[in-house]
């Protein structure tokens, strides 16, 4: 059995995307043509290990030519525009559910990373760039020497054994 972890947000988030969709300015049919179904934004997951800010998006149908990416007062901006493309003038489409048009997503960083250094990687649809963090803000263990080091742990031990 696999145990996931509670994230008291992650409806929230979600509802915050769809407001996000809701207010971006939806252009039906616009001039992409008939087929556009108004803004579409690529799913974006942002994780980090102990090195880096990693932020990969899935960008389906589309190539490195249809996007670009920018890194600018400590915001992240992915732009670019999927298109329909019809295959040939005797298809007769029943159905499109794939969105198409141009999207913008941006993402603040936090200022434990720096864009010096970030590496952009796409590979079988998915976009994944990585930023690394500063030196400063990067975790370490911190060493206790000296005599009175030992001594804290006798205490430890004998506040254990008279309990």
């Amino acid at each position: 059995m696999n145990m996931m972890k509670y994230d008291p947000f992650r409806e929230l988030r979600g509802l915050h995307d769809e407001m996000n969709r809701l207010f971006s300015g939806v252009d039906p049919a616009g001039d992409r043509g008939e087929f556009a179904r108004g803004a579409w934004s690529p799913s974006v997951d942002i994780f980090e290990d102990q090195d880096r800010l990693i932020v990969e998006a899935e960008l389906p149908g589309m190539s490195r030519d249809d996007f670009e990416i920018s890194v600018e007062n400590n915001v992240l901006t992915l732009r670019g525009e999927r298109k329909f493309e019809k295959k040939t003038d005797g298809d007769n489409y029943h159905r499109v559910e794939r969105s198409y048009g141009a999207f913008t997503r941006q993402f603040t960083l936090p200022q434990t990373v720096t864009s010096e250094g970030a590496s952009a990687d796409f590979e079988n649809g998915i976009l994944r760039v990585a930023l690394p963090k500063r030196e400063e803000t990067k975790a370490r263990k911190i060493e206790v020497s000296g005599s009175d080091a030992r001594a804290i742990e006798a205490d430890i031990k004998t506040d254990a054994a008279s309990a």
